[in-house]
């Protein structure tokens, strides 16, 4: 079981939100003030979301390897103290409030280029070594260098638009290649060693707190990516390289399209037939990262729905089975237990719930979508069970004082009964229900324990663009408000003692 009976909290934030200069949230002295906050209010967890390099909109969810890093987290006064950027070179004004990303990147990734130059020509042996053994134990990085190498060099274009001897791998074209773009490869080689050297620092400083890291791991992966393009025999690609058939979810109450997600789709048989070496590598990758792993769309496992890659909506899908509990048995066989939390929201069918309740699994309770029907609804805090992780809402939820000012005048008055509430403080009193849970462990957005509107909001789905850049600044995470944390999670009974 993976929450052993403690209650426990936490708080759901991305680093891109941290404070900070830069523009960006990082893995410094910002992360570690937050460490601080988390402890200081009683919290026992962190949750992030996937910490990968993003690719289009953005979203940590659609990443260009599903192993790498994001290289816009570092910290760059954390290079600078080891004397690879100079003070002067690290100098920028960026907004406070959210994230300009073109900027972000524009500006980190020449920091991190004349970073790199500085530690080849003149890193000292003793980091140079660590560099070495980081490469030498990775063994998707040479790809993912290349690969972000290659996309530079093409303008940014997805990798099924390259010459095709690259496209396809060909030997003798990624010699030349990885020889051309030896400098460039480096400075990608660089940036990940100092991003897992800062995130290992990072967690360490956390758990040393008493504080565990959920992070999140998408169950598919995305086209434009190192991980198809090194792998293309593990996806259903044509013999053009193009996706057969691609990931979605079929229409529902919320879209009569239902949602055309455009993700390759494993070929499971393939898979399968090679011990789920890429499951269980991902799976070892993530376990390196976290404490716990929250597995995105976990139904996918049980079975998936297929959508013709021809299809312009999610409508002419059908549901196809997955890998199912064999999948599960070979990575705990590789890895032993497995810390996971299953994503089993929306509609999810019997068969779904037995493979999550097979392994033990957490399963997953919001509370923005309790009050939708009648006492039965599982999301009710009355028909929460101890296994199991209460949220107020997710990364994809608005933030609960938005959300409660959309609803009707009726559902409003039905909330208010609900939680006993004047109305004064609906997000307070949301959290306030998530701590009072049978569910053994309950994580609240940090918009949700400040109170703040949709204008905190992290993502819209379905919105193609201006997603995932809100940021908090210092002067909003008050001392007043982990005092009030802490005290609550002390009524409810989820105060951890510290070592």
């Amino acid at each position: 079981m993976l929450m052993q009976h403690r209650r426990k909290s936490g708080i759901l934030l991305h680093p891109t939100s941290l404070p900070g200069s830069g523009g960006i949230g990082a893995l410094g002295s910002e992360a570690r003030r937050f460490v601080d906050f988390l402890a200081e209010a009683g919290q026992s967890l962190w949750q992030v979301l996937p910490l990968g390099p993003p690719g289009v909109g953005n979203s940590p969810y659609s990443c260009h390897s599903s192993f790498a890093g994001n290289p816009l987290l570092i910290d760059l006064e954390t290079i600078a103290a080891e004397g690879d950027l100079p003070a002067e070179e690290r100098q920028v004004e960026m907004p406070a409030d959210h994230v300009d990303f073109i900027r972000v990147e524009r500006y980190k990734s020449a920091c991190l280029r004349r970073a790199s130059a500085n530690f080849f020509a003149n890193g000292d042996a003793g980091r140079m070594d660590d560099f070495r053994r980081f490469c030498a134990s990775s063994p998707w990085l040479d790809d993912f260098a290349l690969f972000m190498a290659l996309k530079e060099a093409h303008a940014g274009k997805g990798w099924l638009s390259w010459p095709r001897e690259i496209a396809s791998r060909e030997e003798s074209a990624l010699a030349g290649c990885g020889e051309r773009l030896k400098e460039a490869t480096g400075v990608r080689k660089y940036a990940q060693w100092q991003f897992f050297r800062q995130w290992r620092a990072l967690r360490e400083y956390a758990n040393a707190k008493g504080i565990e890291i959920i992070g999140d791991l998408p169950i598919f992966v995305a086209f434009d990516s190192a991980d198809v393009w090194a792998n293309p025999h593990l996806f259903h690609l044509d013999e053009k390289g193009k996706p057969t058939v691609v990931a979605g979810v079929p229409p529902d109450y919320f879209s009569e399209t239902g949602q055309r997600w455009g993700n390759p789709l494993y070929n499971w048989e393939t898979i399968a037939f090679h011990g789920y070496g890429f499951w269980i590598e991902r799976m070892k990758s993530a376990l390196g990262l976290y404490d716990i792993v929250r597995i995105d769309h976990f139904r996918g496992f049980e079975a998936y729905w297929e959508i013709p890659a021809t299809e312009k909506t999610a409508q002419k899908g059908r549901w196809v089975k997955g890998p199912g509990a064999e999948l599960f048995n070979a990575l705990i066989d590789a890895l032993g237990t497995l810390p996971i939390i299953a994503e089993d929201l929306g509609v999810i069918t019997p068969d779904v719930e037995a493979l999550r309740d097979r392994f033990g699994f957490a399963g997953m309770k919001v509370l923005q979508f309790a009050f939708g029907s009648g006492p039965e609804n599982p999301y009710l805090p009355h028909n929460h069970v101890r296994e199991a992780v209460v949220y107020t809402g997710t990364h994809d939820n608005d933030m609960t004082a938005g959300w409660f000012a959309e609803l009707s005048e009726e559902e409003k008055k039905h909330v208010l009964s609900y939680l006993n509430s004047d109305g004064g403080d609906v997000a307070g009193d949301l959290v306030r229900a998530a701590l009072a849970s049978v569910a053994n462990v309950a994580v609240l957005p940090l918009q949700d324990v400040l109170g703040l509107n949709s204008s905190a909001r992290m993502n819209v789905p379905g919105k193609p663009s201006g997603n995932w850049s809100w940021r908090f600044t210092g002067e909003m995470l008050k001392k007043e408000d982990g005092a009030r944390l802490y005290e609550m999670t002390g009524l409810y009974g989820r105060l951890e003692r510290r070592k």
